[in-house]
C-alpha cells in the first residue's frame, strides 16, 4: 500500500459550494489550514496524529482542489504522511493512516454538502 493517496470524485454541486464544504471538513476533523486560494478552489492542510478520538500513529498532509466540470465538480485529493517535524515522511508510515484520513476527509465534505 502506498504512503501517497491520491482521490478523484466527482460531486454534483458547483466548485465554490464544494470549496466551502471542504474547508468546514478540514475544521471539523482538526486540520491546520496551510493555504488556501478561495479563486482556484485549493486549499491544504496538515492534520493531527489524533483524529475523531482515535490515535493514527502519524500527521498528515492534504491538499484538496475542486475542479469545474460541467454540470459537476472533480474534487481532487492528494495526501502523505509526515514526519514529527512536519517533512514528508518518506519511509516507517503505520499502513492505512494517509487513506483513513483522505476517506475522513471525503465522508465529511460529503456531510457538509448534504
Amino acid at each position: 500500500m502506498p504512503f501517497e493517496q491520491h482521490l478523484e470524485k466527482a460531486i454534483f454541486k458547483d466548485p465554490k459550494t464544494v470549496y466551502q464544504g471542504a474547508l468546514a471538513a478540514t475544521e471539523t476533523l482538526g486540520g491546520s489550514m496551510v493555504s488556501s486560494a478561495k479563486d482556484t478552489c485549493r486549499m491544504e492542510a496538515k492534520f493531527p496524529k489524533v483524529m475523531l478520538g482515535k490515535t493514527l500513529g502519524e500527521r498528515t498532509y492534504l491538499s484538496c482542489e475542486v475542479r469545474p466540470q460541467g454540470d459537476f465538480s472533480l474534487v481532487v485529493v492528494d495526501a502523505y504522511p509526515l514526519d514529527a517535524v512536519e517533512r514528508k515522511l518518506m519511509f516507517g508510515a503505520r499502513k492505512g493512516v494517509t487513506e483513513s484520513v483522505v476517506n475522513w476527509f471525503v465522508e465529511y465534505l460529503e456531510k457538509q454538502l448534504a
